[in-house]
């Protein structure tokens, strides 16, 4: 009886946990402490430090590697041991830090500086002599500690394959599949390989961590202390709450515009969704499509420029491709991903007859830019910066300090200087889940390179996909879904870049750019994929609706995302590839008309309800008009049309309006 009693008290339903328990449940990487008692010092310093440290190497030009990146390591380590409990849910339980958490702490602190401090003699001695049993022992433990500390801040998935990944650098040799067999390493030769070197935790992953990733974190948490994310929601209402739908297109526009300054799908849906999705629900919508519009549109904002995923700035570096031109090429996809959410809405509210809020009680947005346009200043500078050939790290450092500035021109966002403090050691705590699945990530791609088992895995998906470039990205694509729903996007980005866009490249000519923005976009979408769609669930938790039809919900909205990735891959002119002005302006207007096919098929609604029939052919239709092929594109819209001919004949439905328009 008592142990039932304790069950249904941790089990609260949906609908009556708290926007922070919300959270704290479908996002792992929120579950830190709040009351650290006197440990709460040590945290403050170690994240100001951290911060302050990226500044000034963001100002001075960053150290070397092997430098730069235990130092953003071993911190980031102490203060994930001093943050994250050992078990999820004790951080509402402990008061202060518990005594083992603080060892490892401190021994993570000395792990990490340890290559710092011995940086010489790693570099120059021990490719000579080899390395001692205390460069093993530290090795090891840094090893295990960033396991720790990634099961802790990211969750268990990502430890889970690392695990695998060691377990086959060590016993490969006993797989009797010849084609994944390897000779085994010892263990010593794998810990020093992953750890002492830039050949595993301090490869790639963590040094674009160490350098761009950080201080564009930073940036956006310095952007919402000026109070932009409240000017992007009423902007949005501004522009679209008087039209069919319009609290619900408000939150997709709102949701696109925020996405530009944050990284994250669950602290999106939950962020906004605690604004959008009770107005939502209050105009009419059922609870689960207005979670799935919330989720949906806010797991898009990791592909809205200019401030991307995390695993853009990686992509960045894998693909030797300026940031900028990723930025850019990112720009019509994103378009195509948020008008295909948006149409889906405009059918939703046309079905249902919901209308939109009257002008009268819609914020003015002459207004709104006349008084807080300035807030948009950060975004306009870092485009800017970027696009006319500066570094990430310094287009970020200069939109901090235009940030800040902007921060200054009302006295409800002015910091005083504790302010400035605590903003300092709030990017620090926003960077650890990202920094611990780089270096976890790191452990994979350092077996993945040595054992050659990438190699391995683009052959076994080009035989799979017997040559066919689309059989091959349907395998490419459930790769990355799969993937997505254990491990963070950034983690799924590095592993599938590593073992699975090679097969595209190397095996079917696909350019390098395209096959990466491929397994991105699949790595991103998982967040909204039936089973496990955690951005979808967050967002069921906000609207007390039904997790899994949730889900469903905002699969169907963001049906384009499955779709628009094929299109750049046979496309690239999409994604500003090898572009013809003429040949880019009509695909892009045919996949524009298409999205109107595809989404109208998906609700079941384009001028009336359609039939089955009806939806099947608008889905075909829609395809067809994506598709880069002007004779396809010009059958679409004939099938397009048609629909909307025979539809617009039928009687209207009497429990519709349609006084309002889109």
């Amino acid at each position: 009886m008592k142990w039932r009693k304790k069950k249904d008290m941790k089990e609260k339903p949906l609908e009556e946990l708290s926007q922070e328990e919300i959270l704290e449940k479908y996002d792992r990487e929120s579950s830190y402490r709040k009351n650290l008692g006197k440990w709460s010092w040590v945290v403050l310093f170690l994240g100001v430090s951290l911060t302050l440290f990226h500044l000034y190497t963001g100002y001075r030009g960053a150290f070397e590697a092997r430098i730069q990146g235990p130092i953003h390591l071993g911190t980031a380590l102490g203060l994930i041991f001093l943050l994250y409990p050992i078990k999820k849910g004790l951080h509402r339980k402990q008061k202060g830090v518990p005594w083992y958490d603080v060892v490892l702490a401190f021994t993570a602190l000395g792990v990490g500086y340890y290559n710092v401090i011995n940086y010489e003699e790693l570099v120059a001695q021990k490719i000579v002599f080899g390395y001692s049993q205390m460069d093993i022992i530290v090795a090891s433990l840094g090893v295990l500690l960033v396991l720790e500390a990634a099961r802790r801040c990211v969750g268990l998935p990502i430890v889970a394959v690392a695990g695998v990944a060691i377990l086959y650098a060590l016993y490969g040799n006993h797989i009797p599949t010849k084609m994944f067999a390897h000779r085994g390493f010892s263990w010593e030769k794998l810990a020093t390989d992953l750890y002492l070197t830039t050949k595993g935790i301090f490869s790639t992953p963590i040094q674009v961590s160490s350098t761009f990733i950080f201080l564009f974190l930073f940036f956006g948490v310095m952007l919402i202390r000026t109070g932009v994310g409240q000017f992007f929601n009423d902007v949005a209402f501004a522009l679209t709450g008087r039209f069919i739908g319009g609290q619900a297109k408000a939150a997709v526009v709102a949701s696109a515009l925020e996405g530009m300054v944050s990284g994250s799908s669950v602290a999106n849906t939950v962020g906004s969704g605690a604004f959008t999705i009770p107005m939502m629900k209050k105009a009419g919508y059922k609870p689960e499509f207005a979670a799935a519009v919330e989720a949906s549109a806010s797991t898009g904002g990791q592909i809205m420029p200019p401030v991307m995923g995390a695993a853009a700035f990686i992509m960045a570096s894998y693909t030797n491709t300026p940031y900028s031109q990723i930025m850019l090429a990112a720009i019509i996809p994103a378009i195509l991903y948020f008008l295909g959410v948006f149409l889906g809405v405009h059918f939703e509210s046309k079905k249902q007859g919901i209308i939109g809020t009257p002008k009268s009680q819609l914020p003015s947005f002459r207004k709104l830019m006349t008084e807080r346009g300035y807030l948009i200043l950060p975004l306009i500078v870092i485009f800017y910066t970027l696009l006319t050939g500066k570094t990430p790290m310094r287009a970020a450092l200069v939109a901090i300090l235009v940030a800040f500035l902007v921060s200054l021109v009302r006295k409800e966002t002015r910091m005083t200087p504790w302010q400035i403090v605590k903003t300092l050691e709030e990017g620090a705590r926003t960077a650890l889940p990202v920094i611990a699945a780089c270096a976890a990530a790191g452990i994979i791609v350092g077996v993945v390179v040595q054992t050659g088992l990438g190699g391995r895995i683009a052959n076994g998906i080009i035989t799979l996909g017997g040559g066919s470039l689309i059989l091959t990205l349907f395998f490419t694509m459930i790769a990355c879904l799969i993937l997505g729903m254990g491990l963070p996007t950034t983690a799924n980005y590095i592993v599938t870049a590593t073992m699975v866009a090679p097969a595209l490249v190397l095996g079917l000519d696909v350019p390098v750019l395209a096959a990466h923005m491929f397994v991105f976009y699949f790595g991103i979408v998982a967040d909204i994929t039936p089973p496990v769609c955690l951005a979808a669930y967050a967002g069921a938790g906000l609207a007390g609706a039904n997790p899994f039809m949730t889900g469903v919900r905002a699969f169907s909205l963001a049906t384009a995302a499955y779709i628009i990735p094929y299109v750049f891959v046979m496309n690239p002119q999409m994604i500003l590839i090898d572009v013809k002005p003429l040949f880019l302006t009509i695909c892009v207007v045919t996949a524009i008309i298409g999205m109107i096919g595809v989404s109208s098929a998906m609700v079941g609604y384009l001028v009336r309800k359609a039939y089955v029939w009806e939806r099947i052919v608008l889905f075909i239709a829609g395809l067809l008009l994506i598709s880069p092929n002007i004779t396809f594109s010009v059958i679409g819209s004939v099938l397009l049309i048609a629909v909307a001919v025979i539809q617009s004949r039928r009687p209207k439905e009497t429990n519709n309006l349609f006084t309002a328009t889109m």
